[in-house]
Formats: C-alpha cells, structure tokens, sequence
C-alpha cells in the first residue's frame, strides 16, 4: 500500500474519521471516565429534579399549571445544557 491509499477522502465520508486514525487523540482511561460520567449524572439530576421540585413548591404565587409548564421547562432546558455542554467536552477532549 503506498500512502495516497491510506489517507482518508473527508470529503467521501462527509468529513468523518473514526477515532482510531486520528492521530493526537489520547485515552482519558477508565477512572477519569467513570468519574465525568457521575458528576455529570449528578449536576443533571440536582438541577433537574430539585430544580423543578423547588419550582413546584416554593413559587406558590404562581398558578398550579403555570409551575408545572416552568417545571418541565426547566427539565427540557437541562437536559438541551448538559447535552450541548458534553458535546464541547468530548470537542476539546476533556472527557
């Protein structure tokens, strides 16, 4: 095989690469992986349950429906940050 054959046309597989040729790419291992996977499950959890619970219990100026709509609100807006926020985490490779 010469080199031409070995290099990847992006533009054949719509600018894709998989993970085994790029070549700066390091494994964050295991530990580290584990670790980001639970702290992210409970920042998540924290604002998106406890954050619509308060939502539900404490603004009581508020009509049942209108905290509910801001309940699931906040649920949708979380879940939208954390997803978006893990995507430039794994862009710039700190998880």
């Amino acid at each position: 095989m010469n080199a031409e054959s070995e290099t990847v046309d992006r533009s054949a597989t719509g600018g894709a690469v998989d993970a085994a040729s790029d070549d700066g790419a390091s494994d964050i291992g295991w530990i580290r992986a584990i670790l980001s996977g639970v702290a992210i499950l409970f920042v998540g959890v924290l604002l998106g349950v406890y954050g619509a619970n308060w939502i539900l219990t404490n603004a009581s100026s508020l009509s049942r429906d209108t905290r509910q709509y801001l309940a699931a609100g906040l649920m949708f807006v979380v879940v939208i940050a954390m997803a978006w926020a893990l995507r430039r985490l794994q862009a710039r490779k700190l998880i």
